[in-house]
């Protein structure tokens, strides 16, 4: 992989991280405003089942951020587009669909027959 390509990566990686904690920062203040009560009951649940769904969805963000800055640390020390079990190098069609891989997709497929069995 060229120096341009791990700057694509790591300009794209930074990106999504900031659009992630952007997303994080509106959610946290969005909960903190709709502290009102509401009298009806129907009108509660809904506003307690969206907020589980929100604070799901954060979650998901969450992990995803994590493996994200993991991404960007393997940028910073060489091994970013190397996979983690073979040592073989990650096709870069796979790190566009996927930056935050660390798996090659031959050993992804093994991983995944072992979880299926």
């Amino acid at each position: 992989m060229r120096k341009q390509d791990f700057a694509r990566f790591r300009k794209e990686l930074e990106a999504q991280l900031a659009l992630l904690t952007e997303q994080g920062a509106v959610t946290v203040h969005e909960m903190g405003d709709a502290d009102q009560e509401l009298p009806d009951p129907n009108d509660r649940a809904t506003r307690e089942s969206d907020r589980a769904k929100e604070l799901r969805l954060r979650d998901r963000d969450r992990k995803l951020m994590e493996k994200i800055q993991v991404a960007l640390r393997r940028i910073d020390d060489g091994t970013f587009g190397i996979c983690e079990s073979c040592g073989q190098r990650i096709d870069v069609a796979r790190l566009r669909a996927r930056p935050v891989t660390t798996l090659c997709i031959e050993c992804k497929r093994e991983a995944e027959q072992r979880e299926r069995a």
